[in-house]
């Protein structure tokens, strides 16, 4: 297991008067072997915060930490933390059989792999993310969404990371298939020991998956703490707005297996 941290982040667009900081001062904690919610409105700054972990997004000051080595910098520990996107059909080459875009994320481990062991391995992969291995060959536009998203998490997993980053991953998917796949992040979280920063508008998802939550508006953090206790009784007024636009907090998911999924 592995800790994630944040000090003092900003990342900006744009150049000299013009820059603007989407990132503004971050100060945040995933804890070892935890899965960390990130909430906040459109353009509040939690999908920059999640490329600027990656190496997507430079950071203009602060640093971002895995266990204490600085990611800021080009180092191989960049691959331990691996981002699954909001668009499956945008992250998956169309052109490309779905097996081999995730016998790519092997690439990253830097092992030697004969033919037959990537194989091997992106069918346990595969099996691990509950899709059936025989349909390797197909296309991504052969699957539904809920498949496609399955398959991109078996591509990050491919990298062997520490930590996983989730951003908005379930937002385009029907209630039922989110299900699916929030389960298969919990049961992923405990099979491999993993970290996770999970990314969403949706505080009913949030509140499902994540251990502790950090709320971010206009680029910095305004509340953070254990789920729990920041959804039930938040200390900040823009919690508490995000509370009440949020009809689904108060509604049951359908976590039930689907085959739509």
């Amino acid at each position: 297991m592995s800790e994630l941290a944040f000090r003092g982040v900003r990342v900006a667009y744009g150049r000299g008067r013009a820059a603007r900081f989407a990132v503004d001062g971050v100060d945040l904690t995933v804890r070892s072997g935890t899965t960390h919610g990130l909430v906040g409105e459109s353009g509040s700054g939690k999908s920059t915060l999640a490329r600027a972990a990656v190496g997507m997004a430079r950071v203009a000051d602060g640093t971002i930490t895995l266990d204490g080595t600085d990611l800021t910098r080009r180092t191989p520990v960049r691959r331990r933390v691996q981002m699954v996107f909001q668009d499956p059909l945008a992250a998956l080459d169309p052109r490309m059989p779905v097996g081999a875009s995730v016998a790519e994320g092997l690439l990253a481990t830097g092992k030697r792999l004969s033919r037959a062991d990537r194989e091997e391995r992106v069918r346990g992969l595969f099996h691990r993310v509950h899709v059936d291995p025989g349909r390797a060959g197909e296309l991504p536009a052969s699957f539904s969404g809920g498949q496609r998203q399955r398959i991109t998490i078996a591509r990050a997993l491919a990298a062997e990371p520490a930590v996983l980053i989730a951003d908005e991953i379930t937002s385009a998917l029907d209630v039922s298939v989110q299900g699916v796949v929030l389960n298969l992040l919990r049961e992923l979280k405990e099979e491999l020991a993993l970290t996770m920063l999970f990314i969403s508008h949706n505080l009913a998802v949030v509140r499902y998956v994540s251990d502790e939550v950090s709320v971010m508006r206009a680029g910095r953090i305004v509340e953070q703490g254990p789920t729990g206790t920041v959804l039930a009784d938040p200390a900040d007024e823009y919690t508490r707005e995000l509370l009440r636009s949020v009809p689904l907090l108060g509604q049951a998911l359908d976590l039930e297996p689907s085959d739509a999924g």
